[in-house]
């Protein structure tokens, strides 16, 4: 069973933009309504998509990553593949519909 693993602005680079290959970032809060709805999917992607790293940052903690990456709103999903952002998700979802933005 694959892990989701909590990443802070001094770990980011090495766990997020050093990787090879695809990583899903998810950017949340834990006062955050639809983000504790977007956790057990973020869970069930990682099970199911054990090609791909799937991470968590809180949001309140990364003030500097939130600008760096232009996140207004949360939750937010990033795809990014070997360092490079690939595309964004922002607000909960189903399954099927991360299911899809992390294959693309």
């Amino acid at each position: 069973m694959t892990q989701v693993s909590e990443v802070t602005s001094d770990n980011f680079s090495e766990q997020v933009l050093a990787h090879q290959g695809k990583v899903l970032v998810d950017f949340y809060a834990p006062w955050c309504g639809p983000c504790k709805m977007i956790a057990p999917v973020v869970e069930q992607i990682a099970e199911q998509h054990q090609e791909i790293k799937v991470v968590k940052i809180d949001s309140d903690q990364a003030q500097e990553l939130m600008a760096q990456y232009g996140i207004r709103g949360i939750p937010t999903l990033l795809l990014l593949n070997n360092g490079e952002l690939v595309d964004r998700k922002v607000g909960a979802a189903s399954v099927k519909q991360v299911s899809e933005f992390v294959t693309q």
